[in-house]
């Protein structure tokens, strides 16, 4: 049997340590990683207090929060679960994972007790459903400019 050096086992070590950490900061630098550069919105004139607490905005993401304090129908829009926005969205704003939510809707879906988001294939087309449809929310990237659109601060 070989003998390992203590100087080999340190950079064994530290070889995957680096392994592991490498995808971590590359995802921490990556163009659109931080959370501000993602926002919520809504339809200019929904029935939504705002700051939205962090839980409620996941309960409407989630499927489970349906409606607005008004009574309304919540319409909500997503991208599709490949998406860049859509995952950043998912883990920095909802604080889950994009595949979290997929189960969540799945289950709604095949149980028959509630239904999954529209998903949509495009950020143009997320920002062009939202502002026509009454009651929607999406989320959109924070430079989109549109005036039927407002932004929900998060807490």
């Amino acid at each position: 049997m070989k003998q390992i050096t203590n100087n080999q086992l340190s950079k064994r070590v530290e070889r995957c340590i680096v392994s592991l950490l490498l995808p971590l900061v590359l995802l921490t630098f990556s163009p659109m990683s931080a959370a501000e550069d993602v926002v919520a919105v809504v339809r200019k004139g929904t029935p939504v207090a705002t700051p939205i607490s962090r839980i409620a905005l996941s309960s409407i993401f989630s499927m489970r929060l349906t409606t607005w304090p008004d009574g309304s129908a919540i319409r909500v829009f997503v991208l599709p679960d490949d998406n860049q926005l859509h995952s950043i969205f998912s883990k920095q704003i909802l604080r889950l994972f994009p595949h979290q939510l997929r189960i969540a809707w799945d289950r709604l879906v095949y149980s028959g007790t509630g239904q999954a988001p529209v998903v949509l294939n495009s950020i143009d087309e997320m920002a062009t459903r939202i502002a026509n449809t009454p009651g929607a929310i999406g989320y959109l990237p924070k430079d989109t400019k549109d005036d039927n659109l407002a932004v929900l601060n998060v807490e």
